[in-house]
């Protein structure tokens, strides 16, 4: 219980050191260029103190439960040595999360031409279809670079002949359903399968799936853009709830924990539900496992109602209302440097990157440090919502951003080690969370209203960009890395890791 306690601080000074400047940086705003009414700044600051809790049980409940549920899970479906079962459980697996995965709610709503539940499931088929693939790859050894080139060539054709309507929602479904409850299980499934592996590449492999399981849903959307006639689409901004006492402002969150705390319970069960059919049929652990991975998922549900509840209705009204007080300046142009300062800072925010980054260092052997990456990271957002808002002020298609960024990264692909590649695809549906959806995308539909611009040509398309930039980064990173080794160690040149011990450690 002591070490749950310690664990627990250390989340909470993780968390605060991540949010806190997120809070300057929107006073400091409120201050000088961008005044906030005092109901906008209080459902903010308010919402501060949700996401803060929420990030601090989040973190420690997905390291006690989601990792060694998905880790074993992933090691007992290889280990039944029949392909027919690993591809029947991977595809169940992957359309159960998906259809539990809260955002595709909201990015159902975003497409009103195409009906709900033909857009949920289409999404949750495209999920299902390429988690078989990233495993099927993961055990048969396939190259990531050769499938990722495969899939964005596709991807892209079909942009060509998609209404422009569909095309900026099709690219943010691909981070908006790799959420922070289905990341570290998938990731962690990925670890677990590679575990029984004994080759070079092993570790290579273990990332990934994520990267692929966020193609699907952008074909989805893309196929169903060809299928159904694209309808006229009017954004309605939300009203803002003027605060009038402390009673009426708290009350405005705790109303919304009952709706959240269903929506999270709905979401989570079919994950509790397939790993107990694998603890009754293969794992049977032991009552101590069990109870510690029950502790877990109760930090977890706990974290994500108070994060869900603080980003939507303290951060989602703040970040529309300040980027329609921005946009609305003379010197508009201020929106860009302020977007990228928010967005350098804002991924620190996101639950699953704690995950993702804590999961490279162990893998790794510490050769790619959880610094290098939050850095990368922060590098890479700022960049995309600097783009992002640059778009939006000028009505710039998104195609023109889309295109030349995946060029890059795939082909920064042949150049860097092949487990750099895997993680900084994998880190772009990561890095596209709920902080993204509900801070930086109202950011960009109140900047988009208040040039008269086409909220949902112009201004969705933010968790695109998001995804989309890391992947460069984090490759860039890898460039780096193999520099170095070669100024090194000259004898390991081809494979950076192929001379290392299993608990060697490598600074960057």
């Amino acid at each position: 219980m002591s070490g749950n306690g310690w664990n627990l601080k250390q989340k909470l000074e993780e968390a605060l050191t991540a949010v806190l400047p997120i809070i300057g940086i929107v006073a400091a705003l409120s201050l000088t260029v961008a005044p906030l009414t005092p109901s906008v700044l209080l459902c903010f600051l308010m919402g501060a103190v949700f996401l803060i809790f929420g990030m601090m049980f989040f973190t420690l409940g997905a390291q006690l439960s989601m990792t060694p549920m998905g880790e074993r899970v992933g090691t007992a479906m290889t280990r039944s040595k029949k392909l027919w079962v690993v591809v029947l459980l991977s595809f169940l697996l992957g359309f159960i999360i998906t259809i539990s995965e809260p955002d595709l709610q909201v990015l159902a709503e975003l497409v009103p031409s195409v009906p709900n539940q033909t857009l949920i499931i289409a999404v949750a088929v495209g999920v299902g279809i390429f988690l078989v693939v990233a495993l099927l790859r993961m055990l048969l050894n396939i190259s990531l670079r050769t499938l990722l080139i495969f899939c964005y060539v596709v991807v892209f054709g079909l942009l060509l002949f998609t209404p422009k309507s569909f095309q900026a929602v099709a690219f943010d479904s691909g981070g908006v359903t790799t959420g922070p409850m289905t990341v570290p299980f998938i990731m962690a499934l990925g670890v677990g399968i590679t575990a029984i592996r004994n080759d070079n590449n092993a570790a290579d492999d273990s990332f990934g799936l994520v990267s692929l399981c966020s193609v699907g849903p952008i074909l989805a959307v893309l196929l169903l853009g060809l299928l159904y006639p694209p309808e006229g689409t009017e954004y309605v901004a939300e009203s803002f709830l003027e605060v009038a006492d402390s009673v009426t402002l708290g009350s405005l969150f705790f109303e919304g924990i009952p709706h959240y705390f269903r929506e999270i319970g709905l979401s989570l069960l079919p994950i509790v539900l397939f790993f107990g059919i694998f603890q009754i049929v293969s794992l049977r652990l032991s009552a101590r496992n069990l109870l510690k991975i029950g502790v877990g998922l109760l930090y977890t549900f706990v974290g994500l109602v108070l994060f869900l509840t603080g980003a939507n209705v303290g951060f989602m009204p703040a970040g529309n209302y300040l980027g329609q007080i921005l946009a609305g300046l003379s010197y508009r142009w201020i929106l860009i440097p302020i977007g990228a300062l928010i967005g350098y800072f804002i991924v620190k925010a996101e639950p699953a990157v704690y995950v993702l980054n804590r999961q490279v260092a162990e893998i790794t052997d510490g050769a790619i440090s959880a610094k290098a990456m939050g850095l990368s990271l922060s590098v890479g957002v700022a960049a995309s919502i600097g783009l992002a808002m640059l778009r939006v002020l000028f009505q710039i298609p998104i195609i023109y951003f889309l295109l030349p960024g995946y060029g890059i990264a795939l082909l920064l692909s042949f150049f860097v080690p092949k487990i750099f590649t895997a993680i900084a695809f994998d880190s772009g549906g990561v890095a596209s969370g709920p902080m993204t959806a509900t801070f930086l995308l109202p950011l960009a539909q109140g900047a988009c209203l208040a040039v008269g611009g086409n909220v949902v040509i112009d201004a969705f398309g933010v968790v695109a960009m998001v995804a989309m930039t890391p992947l460069i980064t984090i490759q860039v990173l890898g460039l780096i890395y193999r520099l170095r080794s070669r100024k090194k160690q000259p004898a390991v040149e081809l494979d950076p890791f192929a001379g290392l011990s299993d608990t060697a450690i490598i600074e960057l």
